[in-house]
């Protein structure tokens, strides 16, 4: 789980998505965002809730700017609480419910403190049980395999550094390939390879976080080279890594 605030003035992010649900409260200002093909606009009091590998991009509403605070989290946390169901899907990506505004306040409350892990336990919880209570449509499922898709998922984890097969994958968790990938994004809100990609570029910001330079930050997070992590990171951002890094260090 990630939590960021940040302030902005015009636009902050171009077109991107997440393989994480991206979920916030905006402090100050109007944050507007393209999300399904419509404009939304969050106030303060408002909850974003934004379903993994939707695309979206994010700016100000009015000339003031705005500011926010936003946690990245993992469809596989909410899914150890919520027990293998299909994922909470908000409907329009903006809640005006006090009990989710609540159990999403909670976890961004006290941004540099450090945050037991009984206490992040205890708030995903709240989340999730926030998150199925107010969620709307849910995506269409089959009949999947839970088990199966942890397997691959916990599969890829040991494999980030090389070449992955979706045959390697099926043969790993017993199941036909193209039901996992059903399977996975069923469960767990994106592809198998997108999964691993977004594992790369989270294992290539913790280095560049610790001060390693990009190109050996991309070598080390098993991405070709600096040039093929920078424009996965950029694409998936909205933001190059410089840029990126200036936010986690200055929250501008």
């Amino acid at each position: 789980m990630e939590r960021i605030e940040a302030f902005f003035h015009g636009r902050g992010y171009a077109m991107h998505r997440h393989d994480t649900y991206a979920i916030g409260i905006t402090l100050g200002g109007v944050q507007s965002f393209q999300y399904k093909k419509s404009m939304r606009h969050s106030l303060p009091g408002n909850t974003m809730a934004l379903y993994p590998d939707e695309p979206h991009d994010g700016q100000a509403g009015s000339e003031a700017g705005f500011r926010y605070r936003m946690l990245y989290i993992e469809p596989s946390l909410l899914q150890d609480a919520l027990g293998g169901v299909a994922l909470p899907f908000i409907e329009g990506g903006i809640s005006t419910d006090p009990c989710l505004f609540g159990a999403v306040r909670n976890l961004l409350l006290h941004m540099d403190d450090e945050v037991e892990p009984l206490q992040q336990d205890d708030g995903i919880f709240e989340l999730a049980r926030a998150l199925d209570a107010v969620s709307g449509k849910r995506p269409r499922r089959h009949a999947a395999d839970f088990g199966a898709a942890r397997l691959a998922r916990e599969y890829i984890h040991g494999a980030l550094d090389r070449t992955l097969t979706l045959d390697e994958l099926a043969q790993a968790s017993g199941r036909d390939r193209w039901s996992l990938t059903r399977d996975f994004r069923s469960f767990f809100g994106t592809s198998p390879y997108r999964y691993l990609s977004m594992r790369r570029l989270d294992m290539a910001r913790r280095l560049m976080a610790q001060g390693l330079p990009l190109a050996d930050a991309a070598a080390m997070s098993g991405f070709a080279d600096q040039s093929h992590m920078t424009r996965l990171f950029t694409k998936t951002y909205g933001i190059a890594p410089a840029h990126w890094l200036r936010i986690m260090r200055h929250g501008t």
